[in-house]
């Protein structure tokens, strides 16, 4: 599926949600389109003398609820409507843990692993400097997402205080630990799912020991295979771009993230610890009982869905599963917990590190661990009884769930019905 296509995707979910609930027209008409995309062509100074140009976008889908919130991703194939359609996510997914923002995103359109360390720093000091307009503590606030980490967080949040002539720690979370940024956020994500299916595991009838399959070893990939191995859960397969690998009696997870952290691929693992090669896209039809695409969106598409063996997902990708593969796996029987919740706990320790950068007071591991474990069980929960409930998916309870706050939140400014006589 192309990017131009994504947008269409995600809005039928929308249109899904909403014929669940009676909800006015006007909620509809407001969340199918952006509130306002910016483009921008960045251009620095790189290393060898020479300038170069490269485009860039950030999006603020919706505000309604507050000030829109949503990472900034670098890759080559970036476009606007695959922004767009993010922060059309984000709108959602904050809508789904509560929290007061509406959904934002941004991305650069490079292969970062082309630039070196200088001209990564100029290059993100540029985008906050095209951006400062748009971004701020009160009206949209980045953080990190694929390819772009704490460090370049930090160089941004320094640029915008540079900017605005006053240290403004808020308008970016992800930072360092040592500029503001709040601990437990760098494995959020993937605690946050860890903690839903942990939460869920009677309803889901989750044997004691499961065998995971993690499509994508990056952040929430690493962190998610830790999590659930130190739970006694076996992982026996995972893969990244290059590749995958696979071991049926558990892999060794030590030795997959220090292959990562040396800059390899999980396949430079393979003949040690009996770890065997596995194609990359067969990852997805490997025989476990939990899948967990953490990589990119569109990974499970009608052409593979059928293959899947797990009995539950769990995505910590953003929309990893097209909705052609959404239906071949609710006839299959397939669980899949969905990106707007599985994943929602980045963006719940990217809100408690803005709420402690704004009031100066910074929270302990433990007291971050308890807030997102009550808030993920919280709305898991209501999610999930919900779908019981009324016989529907666990996305489009999700879906449901925050669109009855969104409309909330954009009835409370009047609909057509106050406005006749």
């Amino acid at each position: 599926m192309s990017h131009a296509n994504l947008l269409e995707s995600a809005l039928v979910r929308l249109d899904e949600a909403a014929g669940h609930i009676n909800i006015d027209p006007d909620v509809i008409e407001k969340l199918k389109y952006a509130r306002e995309t910016m483009k921008v062509r960045l251009m620095i100074r790189m290393d060898d003398g020479s300038r170069k140009s490269f485009l860039a976008w950030r999006c603020r889908y919706d505000d309604t609820r507050g000030p829109t919130k949503g990472g900034i991703r670098y890759h080559p194939d970036a476009t606007a409507e695959e922004v767009e359609t993010l922060a059309f996510w984000m709108t959602f997914k904050c809508a789904v843990m509560n929290l007061p923002y509406g959904g934002g995103k941004g991305a650069i359109q490079v292969d970062p692993r082309q630039l070196s360390k200088a001209e990564l720093e100029r290059l993100s000091r540029a985008y906050i400097q095209a951006f400062s307009g748009i971004i701020g503590p009160d009206r949209d606030i980045p953080a990190p997402d694929v390819y772009t980490n704490a460090m370049i967080m930090g160089w941004m949040a320094d640029e915008y205080s540079q900017i605005v002539g006053q240290s403004s720690p808020a308008v970016i979370t992800g930072k360092p630990l040592a500029l503001g940024g709040s601990l437990g956020r760098n494995d959020a994500t993937a605690r946050g799912g860890f903690y839903l299916v942990r939460h869920l595991a009677k309803d889901l009838n989750l044997a004691p020991q499961l065998r995971v399959a993690i499509q994508g070893f990056g952040n929430a990939g690493q962190h998610m295979a830790s999590l659930m191995a130190g739970d006694g859960h076996k992982i026996i397969a995972v893969s990244d771009s290059a590749g995958g690998v696979y071991c049926a009696d558990g892999l060794d997870i030590d030795l997959l993230i220090a292959a990562k952290n040396n800059n390899q691929s999980v396949t430079s693992t393979i003949g040690l610890k009996g770890h065997e090669m596995l194609r990359g896209d067969d990852l997805v039809a490997v025989d476990c009982d939990v899948l967990v695409p953490s990589a990119m969106e569109n990974m499970i598409h009608a052409g593979n869905a059928a293959s899947i063996k797990a009995k539950l997902i769990v995505e910590l990708a953003n929309g990893p599963v097209t909705t052609e593969a959404d239906k071949i796996l609710a006839d299959k029987g397939v669980t899949i917990l969905p990106d707007i919740l599985a994943n929602a706990g980045g963006v719940t320790v990217s809100y408690f590190e803005w709420v402690q950068n704004r009031q100066g007071y910074y929270w302990t591991l433990e007291e971050i661990h308890e807030r997102l474990k009550a808030i993920m069980e919280r709305e898991g929960r209501a999610i999930w009884n919900h779908a019981r409930e009324h016989n529907v998916t666990v996305r489009t309870a999700a879906y449901v769930h925050a669109l009855l706050r969104l409309a909330q939140a954009i009835e409370a400014h009047g609909t057509q019905s106050d406005f006749i006589a």
